[in-house]
């Protein structure tokens, strides 16, 4: 299926940079998604997964986790608890700062993330194949730019 640009003449330039960014972003979330259905999982747990892995062995504490994600989770809490009653996760409270609670990736979690990190490479192959790698550079360092701005004073 072809997807018809949608032209917007009178829309401000960055409307529809803005417009084409979310169009964008789910496009390429909904193929993301449809691998890891098959495997159980959201694209939101996946990126857990691959955040835990990244701080093994210590962990990380859910504040530091939802620092880490790549989109927003309201409810990290409840995400993780989901995740943990799957045995992809485990949770413990220190011992020297009870308040604390790390949360690490369980052994069956680093399996499945095994098993989805070719699937996954291959997937991001195909969805931007037909970029140069220079562009495919230009791009990534655009959206970094964008991404580095800082919050937007208001007063």
């Amino acid at each position: 299926m072809s997807r018809r640009p949608v032209s917007h003449p009178d829309l401000p330039l960055e409307d529809k940079v803005f417009i084409s960014l979310e169009k964008t972003a789910d496009f390429l979330g909904l193929e993301a998604e449809q691998l890891f259905k098959p495997h159980g999982l959201t694209g939101t747990q996946y990126n857990v997964l691959r955040i835990l892995r990244g701080a093994e062995p210590e962990g990380l504490a859910c504040r530091a986790i939802g620092e880490r994600m790549i989109s927003h989770d309201p409810d990290m809490t409840r995400l993780l608890d989901r995740m943990e009653k799957r045995g992809l996760i485990s949770r413990a409270r220190q011992t020297d700062d009870r308040r604390v609670i790390k949360t690490r990736v369980s052994s069956a979690g680093l399996v499945l993330l095994k098993s989805l990190d070719q699937p996954v490479r291959e997937l991001h192959k195909r969805q931007f194949y037909h970029l140069p790698a220079a562009r495919l550079k230009t791009l990534a360092k655009l959206l970094e730019e964008v991404r580095a701005r800082g919050p937007e004073q208001t007063e």
